[in-house]
């Protein structure tokens, strides 16, 4: 015998209640396949502890460092953070002709302990694009060196960071394809990632693309926000956002190449909030357009046309601003966070809803003469050439990814229903 029906105003509560709840928490959980990238190239950061302890209140799950300094390892333990650790260029001939420089530098660099826990070792930065002949070919051996020094079954993997300019062709992306000029030096290095499992790293900018082509439909393209997307004959797929063009673009090459068992990963990808005046598209409106929209793109494991249903592990840039960083405006001005340990921005990455910390201890300045001063400017929007679109892309509107302020008005709001009606 059926019991008595739930009344149909209760079931309405308890769904609207469900509803709410599902829609307007904001994430609390460390997300694996979100990263972001703790630079040093400044005069002015907080400690690393006030660091670690701002990003454990971020739903990010991994930091990149690219020099490994003990300090800033330690800081990080017991945060559930995974670390990619860092070995600069310089340090690639050393480990190339000694393993025992190598193993030297493992045990010097990996934790004694479990926490924190490290995902993989990075040696080098955009080596292949440098030019220099002679680091190109130490790479594979300094990579083999530091691999065979690891502990066994560590599950540590050994790659190097490679900018997109490794590619001959990107667009479409179907027709990725690496440059044959390169292939001496990458045909080991995609042996060797295949062999040992570990990722190839590539930086894809949207921004540099836009910098390429600074027309209102590429801004939309560039920034996740709506557009009419690119259709990609050789494959019969269609994008919306030049980020997962970039990263199929990746796929493509490694495919041809016969690697579709080495997994992409990016180590690198931010938009600037600010530049100078020949920089367009840097803004802060524009920068939280990029991050907060790659964030929700991220957590919507919708993944890429060409790899659907996974979301590609990211690394965001960066952490802070570097105000010692050499060149334009733009390239100190990624940080999603002020050393004041707030957000410089919405990014969505808060777990409590908040725009961050309390303010961090006054950082110990280093020793060395700030560059000139740099005017602020607020770039002018470039007009849009007689092929470009009739009308620009709509404003930014408030991602479903950004940290929502309202959440405690909606959640009284949708008990006090809940419990009128139980009255």
């Amino acid at each position: 015998m059926a019991g008595p029906s739930m009344p149909q105003p209760l079931l309405a509560a308890l769904l609207l209640l469900g509803l709410l709840l599902l829609v307007h928490v904001p994430y609390a959980a460390p997300q694996s396949f979100i990263g972001i990238n703790y630079g040093d190239i400044a005069d002015n950061l907080p400690p690393p502890a006030s660091t670690a302890r701002l990003l454990k209140s971020t739903t990010i799950g991994k930091v990149r460092l690219y020099r490994t300094d003990p300090a800033v390892v330690a800081a990080f333990a017991g945060t559930s953070i995974s670390l990619l650790l860092g070995a600069a260029n310089a340090d690639i001939p050393s480990f190339a002709s000694s393993p025992s420089a190598a193993a030297a530098w493992v045990a010097a660099h990996l934790p004694s302990s479990s926490s924190p826990a490290v995902n993989g070792i990075s040696v080098g930065n955009e080596v292949l694009y440098s030019g220099d002949a002679a680091l190109i070919s130490q790479l594979v051996p300094a990579l083999q060196n530091i691999y065979d020094a690891l502990p066994a079954n560590s599950g540590i993997k050994v790659s190097t960071v490679n900018a997109m300019d490794v590619l001959a062709s990107s667009d479409p992306p179907s027709s990725g394809a690496f440059k044959p000029e390169l292939s001496a030096a990458l045909d080991p290095l995609l042996a060797f990632l295949s062999k040992t499992g570990s990722p190839f790293l590539v930086n894809p900018y949207p921004y540099f693309a836009y910098q390429d082509d600074p027309r209102p439909d590429t801004l939309a393209f560039c920034l996740f926000q709506p557009n009419a997307g690119r259709p990609d004959a050789g494959s019969g797929l269609t994008y919306t956002s030049m980020f997962d063009a970039q990263v199929d673009a990746v796929r493509a090459a490694l495919d041809a190449k016969g690697y579709k068992d080495v997994e992409v990963v990016v180590a690198e990808t931010g938009w600037p909030h600010r530049g100078g005046a020949d920089e367009a598209g840097a803004s802060v409106e524009n920068a939280r357009a990029f991050v907060s929209n790659l964030v929700s793109h991220l957590r919507s494991m919708v993944g890429t046309p060409r790899m659907p249903g996974k979301s590609v592990d990211t690394y965001l840039f960066a952490v802070y601003d570097e105000d010692l960083k050499p060149g334009k405006a733009s390239e100190k001005s990624f940080g999603l966070f002020q050393t004041t340990l707030t957000e410089t921005y919405p990014t969505g990455l808060m777990r409590n809803g908040t725009a961050g910390l309390a303010p961090a201890p006054a950082p110990t300045l280093r020793p060395a003469s700030p560059p000139p001063a740099i005017p602020q400017v607020t770039p002018v929007q470039p007009q849009p050439s007689a092929s470009a679109a009739a009308t620009a892309p709509p404003r930014h509107a408030r991602s479903a990814a950004e940290s929502p302020r309202a959440v405690p008005a909606l959640h009284v709001f949708a008990c006090f229903l809940f419990m009128s009606l139980l009255i």
